[in-house]
């Protein structure tokens, strides 16, 4: 029996195909819809994409959300192909943020309760004053109070 099993594995034949499978992932796509027609336009451009769960559209915030097993820049460049200005979300949500106001944050197009998603509005400048308070009690280090 060793010499068949031994004669049986060199012919067997296994299968080296690798599955791609795309994982489920959400897709913000900031694009400017002016009518119901504009909007149909995109949803079916964006339907039509292999892997897509579901297509929600956001007329008024110029919004189209798609969830799937889908590439970003496909749906992108489908979108693109509707002859629609069209970019990835560029905003966060205003509560997320720590300085909304930083420059190059805040943007008069963003929809209510947005801003744009820029490294200044997550990073802690040092030596700001907010900066220097916080560090002054810490929790994490007994011997950084400064006061006594």
């Amino acid at each position: 029996m060793g010499i068949i099993d031994h004669i049986s594995d060199m012919f067997e034949v296994t299968s080296t195909r690798k599955s791609k499978r795309k994982p489920m992932q959400t897709v913000e796509i900031k694009v400017k819809m002016d009518c119901d027609g504009c909007e149909r336009k995109v949803t079916n451009a964006v339907s039509s994409i292999k892997g897509v769960k579901s297509v929600d559209v956001s007329r008024k915030q110029s919004r189209v959300t798609v969830i799937g097993n889908v590439e970003p820049n496909k749906v992108l460049k489908k979108v693109q192909n509707t002859g629609k200005k069209a970019e990835f979300w560029p905003y966060v949500e205003y509560n997320l943020v720590s300085y909304p106001y930083a420059p190059g944050v805040y943007d008069k197009k963003a929809p209510s309760g947005y801003v744009r998603d820029v490294p200044q509005a997550f990073q802690i400048v040092p030596n700001t004053p907010t900066h220097t308070l916080t560090s002054m009690f810490s929790d994490e280090n007994p011997n950084a109070c400064s006061i006594m």
